[in-house]
């Protein structure tokens, strides 16, 4: 029993050891950038009034595109950051279902991440789960507080699932409401 315990012991901090080498950029009030991160709206969906956006790949597509905003410190905790790291490289790399087994883990640990929720958001949408993206994004909103980028983001990934579900007067609220947010 004792040498199960040591050996579990060793096994953790092996772990933690592993995730402490993980650097993270400083925080600001932004969106993190990520292949999980897409805000976008099939082409030809919406009247002209909708924010210009690009295509949203779709379920058999191959690869997300990386955000460019600057990534705000998502969790001080070393092993939520390590798996979220894991969650972008396996969406660059095409493995979504992979991603999002590292972000529901993430969620364990943290189960009242915001961003983390939104992440999970972004990815559902983008392999095309519009309903479980809708809940995702409410869910990071519930959770969300006073950041206001993060609340109008949710809208944004309410608002392209609502356009792929083909509701598109639904989704002119949800980028109507992401547009006060924004301001």
């Amino acid at each position: 029993m004792n040498r199960f315990c040591l050996l579990l012991i060793s096994a953790w901090l092996l772990l933690l050891g592993g995730c402490a080498s993980v650097t993270t950029q400083p925080s600001a009030k932004a969106a993190p950038p990520n292949v999980l991160s897409q805000e976008v709206i099939p082409q030809g969906t919406l009247s002209q009034d909708a924010p210009s956006q690009s295509a949203i790949p779709g379920p058999s597509s191959e690869g997300l595109i990386p955000d460019t905003v600057p990534k705000p410190a998502v969790s001080g905790n070393q092993a939520v950051i390590a798996l979220l790291d894991r969650a972008h490289l396996d969406a660059e790399a095409g493995r979504r279902e992979s991603a999002g087994a590292s972000l529901e883990r993430a969620l364990r640990i943290e189960p009242r991440n915001a961003w983390l929720w939104h992440e999970l958001a972004q990815l559902r949408l983008a392999q095309g789960q519009y309903a479980q993206a809708i809940s995702l994004a409410q869910k990071s909103s519930s959770f969300a507080g006073r950041e206001r980028r993060l609340r109008a983001l949710n809208w944004r990934v309410i608002g392209n699932a609502r356009v792929a579900q083909g509701n598109p007067s639904g989704a002119e609220q949800a980028f109507k409401l992401a547009a006060e947010f924004e301001q």
